[in-house]
Parts: structure tokens; C-alpha cells; sequence
């Protein structure tokens, strides 16, 4: 009755970004450290909400703002050439850049891992304990485990922390031959989920000699990151591969190290945080690249045909594109579909 409202999705954050508190990474990295499951990702927000990745763009954006300052000077003499600017000076310079630019996009792929997460799939042929050791990964009874074979027909997901990184579990339907059309829906889910996996942990019974529905599964999954999981260590083994994981989901025996070896076969190194993990900033900071290296191409040109305006086009192409990341140049729409991320109020 006076005026009061509820805030809009973001708002307070919106708010900050208009008065010049925050910039526009900053702002996406509040977002992400809302949703951060693990220590790993609410780390990375925070150091982004520090400012990190706004120093690194800032001091890029700074170089080639130098750069495009003597070129647009240079532009005021045509008949001088290259007149504030040396040809050979803007290339090495240009390398410079493109160098560094380089190694933030290298960054991103590793940031990306970290902010979006991996999927694992648990694949094998029914009553192998597959569901048990979804169950014990996750740290909760998410799934249904029974006795009977073919309980699981269905995808079962948890997000959990491993070992630092967000990883979806992905608990699938046992792999054998059915003419039950509800048990083959859930066979084709399983086999769409392990496509689809960055990893793929093949569960055998390590209490009885394999099968010809083991070797199946086995050949089926043989073009893909996969780590072979002995489950039942806790009976008599009958068989343990040179290469596979013994592990008891009913004791958690094997359980910490099936965790490490998991995050060895994902081959990310959690040592440093990255510092751009954002598809969105990975996007303009390629579109970036691009732009400087059509300008070192331009500038690179044999003879003097080649004026500064082309050189000066791709840099500010390049430059806008920078400027789009924290938010100077950012499109009306894209501030409305970060925002439109956050919860309601605080």
C-alpha cells in the first residue's frame, strides 16, 4: 500500500553494476557463487568477484587501447606510413598479445570443468551393485537397491563434490537383452548416457568370474575415458582385472581410492584456480583473439599497401569485444539474461 515491492530477480546486484560497484564479471560471479557446490567453485566465484579476471582483461584492454591510441594518431598523417608506430614494433607487440590471450583461452577450458561440472555415468549388467555404489559416491540412498535384478530402469542423477570437482552422477539401467519395452527404454537411456559422459565407470561383480554380459559391456565401452570398478571386495574375489578399482560399496572399502582415480582419469589439475571459467566470457575473449590476429595478419603484409585503418578495424573489433566482458559495451538483452539467473531477493 506504499509503494513497496519485491525485488526483482538480481536486482540489488543490478544495482551495484549501474553505479559502477561491481562490473559485469563480477556481478555473473556473485551468481556462480550462489550456485557453487564445491569449495573448488566457490573459490574461483569469489577470486572473480575479487577482481581477477577483471585485472587480466583490464590490463589487456589497456595494451591494445595503447596500441589503438597510436594507430588512430597515425591515421591523421596518410602520407607517413606507419608514422607513431612502427610496422615491426605493432607485430611483436600484437604477438605479445595474442600470446596472452592465448593462455587465458587455455585457462577457460579448465575453468569451465570447474564452474559447469563433469559427468560420470555408472554403466554394467544388472545386480552387479551398481546402484549401491551410486549410492555410496553420492553419500545418500538416492537410488533404490534391492535384491532383483533390473530394479534401476530409469536415469538416476546426484551432483556431488569429488575430490573438489562438481561431478553428475549418472546411475543407469542395467546393459542386457530384454523384450520388455520399459527394461530396453531404459538399456537405450543408458547407453545415450554414456556418450554423453566425460567419464564411465564400468561395474563388474569381483565376487564372480566375468560373463558374456560383462565382455559386452566391457567391448562396448572400450572408445571411451573409462575406469573398470570391481564392486563386492568385501566377498571372496573371483576376479580382479590389472587395471580395475576393488572397492566394497557395502563397506566403503576402495571407495577414497576409486575417488582419486576418478579425478586422475578426468585429467584436471585443481592445483591453480583458474581465472576465466564463464562460456559466455570464453566466447568474446576468442572473438578477441580473432580480432588480433586479423590485425597481426594486416599488419604483417608484404609492402606498404596495407593501411592502418584495416589494422585499427580488427583492433577495435577486438577491443569491444573485451569491453562486452566487464560489462562497458554489453548489450541491453545480455544484462537482462544474467539477471534474470539470480534468486529473488537476498
Amino acid at each position: 500500500a506504499c509503494g513497496a515491492r519485491l525485488a526483482e530477480p538480481g536486482e540489488f546486484t543490478l544495482r551495484a553494476f549501474l553505479n559502477g560497484r561491481l562490473d559485469l564479471a563480477q556481478a555473473e560471479a556473485i551468481a556462480d557463487l550462489i550456485d557453487a557446490v564445491t569449495p573448488l567453485q566457490a573459490r574461483t566465484a569469489f577470486d572473480q568477484l575479487d577482481g581477477t579476471l577483471t585485472r587480466a582483461i583490464g590490463d589487456l584492454d589497456a595494451a591494445l587501447f595503447d596500441l589503438i591510441a597510436r594507430l588512430e594518431a597515425s591515421v591523421d598523417f596518410p602520407d607517413e606510413g606507419y608514422h607513431f608506430l612502427e610496422r615491426a614494433t605493432l607485430v611483436e607487440e600484437l604477438d605479445r598479445l595474442c600470446g596472452r590471450v592465448t593462455m587465458l583461452l587455455a585457462d577457460g577450458r579448465r575453468g569451465r570443468l570447474v564452474r559447469e561440472g563433469l559427468q560420470i555415468a555408472i554403466v554394467g549388467k544388472p545386480n552387479v551393485g551398481k546402484s549401491s555404489l551410486f549410492n555410496a559416491l553420492a553419500g545418500a540412498a538416492r537410488a533404490i537397491v534391492t535384491e532383483l535384478p533390473g530394479t534401476t530402469r530409469d536415469l538416476v542423477t546426484e551432483v556431488v563434490d569429488m575430490n573438489g570437482l562438481r561431478v553428475t552422477l549418472v546411475d543407469t539401467a542395467g546393459r542386457h537383452h530384454t523384450e520388455d519395452p520399459v527394461e530396453a527404454e531404459g538399456v537405450a537411456r543408458s547407453m545415450g548416457a554414456q556418450e554423453v559422459s566425460d567419464l564411465v565407470l564400468l561395474v563388474v561383480n569381483g565376487s564372480q568370474p566375468l560373463d558374456d554380459s560383462d565382455r559386452d559391456v566391457i567391448s562396448q565401452t572400450d572408445d571411451r575415458n573409462r575406469l573398470i570398478v570391481s564392486n563386492k571386495a568385501d566377498l571372496p574375489m573371483a576376479w580382479s582385472g590389472d587395471r580395475a578399482v576393488n572397492v566394497s560399496a557395502t563397506t566403503g572399502a576402495g571407495l577414497d581410492d576409486l575417488r582419486r582415480r576418478i579425478v586422475a582419469a578426468l585429467a584436471i589439475d585443481l592445483r591453480d584456480r583458474p581465472e576465466i571459467t564463464n562460456v559466455r566470457h570464453i566466447a568474446l575473449v576468442q572473438r578477441a583473439y580473432e580480432g588480433l590476429d586479423r590485425a597481426r595478419c594486416a599488419a604483417r603484409a608484404a609492402g606498404d599497401a596495407m593501411s592502418e585503418e584495416f589494422v585499427l578495424a580488427d583492433l577495435q573489433d577486438a577491443r569491444a569485444a573485451l569491453e562486452e566482458v566487464t560489462g562497458r559495451r554489453a548489450p541491453e538483452d545480455v544484462l537482462e539474461h544474467i539477471f534474470s539467473r539470480f534468486c529473488v531477493g537476498k
